[in-house]
């Protein structure tokens, strides 16, 4: 339960836009999705969507519950590249979930993992995030590091934290990018329009992304990408506010190309590390999906003929 007391600045905004504005991880549209249930009292009587608030009212808003989820192990074959008593490395197809939420309760990397790993994985990540030390959008592709106990985890968490895990992302994105390498380095937060994406915003989290061209098409560019942050959506956001949108991406751009896929062409190459036992230094890649491949060479073939 939240409570909130309306100041002067914020009287007369609808309500469900002044609570949106004051819960970064909650929608207009969540907001009114509580009212409709009566979720939202102001001074102790259910509200309408349609209320403005006024000076000094007290709003108090009642969360949903999160919903139960049985995690179960699911026989779902996955890539394996790398694998020892402390960690799995796994290559994620696109179109998969890592772990189950509301809406996807199964079918998840998590869900296969328990199905390979048993009962041999973390366990600080929460019930239904166990061993999910970093995770890739859904339709995002390519190597993910999972830790198989505590000691692994917490290693590996403190590498990501300190920049000491390399990622290596592959792009192909519309437009000639013209600079052979840049870094972006621009504040990534909730979109303000809308609460569902994230954006490039002036009170947003540091965010810097690194690219290097690898080959230039028929008004495509195929791109390396390296994070320095782990923000969400970072290599999708930056790369969209700079004019060149991930090819697929429904969400960033218009997700229109000329093949109909769908989900962003961006996949998780590599990842660099030290082993959280051995200390040894790591390098481990992901092989591009094979739709990522063919289209690669439908524009290498074109680019003869240009």
């Amino acid at each position: 339960m939240r409570s909130f007391l309306v100041e002067p600045k914020d009287a007369g905004k609808r309500i469900d836009a002044f609570l949106a504005s004051k819960n970064q991880d909650i929608s207009r549209m969540a907001v009114q999705r509580m009212i409709e249930i009566g979720n939202i009292m102001v001074n102790g009587q259910k509200s309408k969507a349609s209320y403005k608030v006024c000076e000094g009212d007290n709003i108090i808003l009642e969360e949903e519950k999160p919903k139960d989820i049985s995690l179960k192990a699911q026989d779902i074959p996955i890539e394996i590249i790398y694998e020892d008593k402390d960690i799995i490395v796994v290559n994620k197809p696109k179109g998969m979930v890592v772990h189950p939420g509301n809406g996807n309760p199964e079918g998840t990397l998590v869900n296969s993992l328990m199905a390979i790993c048993k009962d041999s994985l973390s366990g600080i990540g929460g019930e239904i995030r166990p061993g999910i030390v970093h995770r890739l959008d859904k339709d995002t592709s390519g190597i993910l590091i999972v830790a198989k106990n505590d000691k692994a985890h917490i290693n590996l968490s403190e590498q990501i934290k300190n920049h000491q895990v390399k990622k290596t992302y592959i792009a192909l994105v519309r437009g000639i990018v013209k600079e052979n390498e840049a870094t972006i380095n621009m504040p990534i937060g909730r979109s303000p329009n809308d609460r569902k994406k994230m954006a490039v915003v002036k009170n947003g989290k540091e965010a810097i992304t690194h690219f290097k061209v690898l080959k230039r098409y028929d008004n495509y560019t195929l791109l390396q990408v390296n994070i320095e942050t782990g923000r969400t959506h970072q290599i999708r956001v930056h790369l969209a506010k700079i004019g060149y949108p991930i090819i697929g991406d429904e969400v960033y751009s218009s997700g229109k190309n000329e093949w109909n896929i769908k989900g962003q062409c961006l996949h998780a190459k590599s990842l660099d590390f030290k082993h959280p036992t051995t200390n040894e230094q790591i390098h481990l890649e992901a092989e591009l999906p094979e739709y990522f491949q063919s289209l690669l060479k439908e524009l290498e073939s074109r680019e003869k003929v240009f």
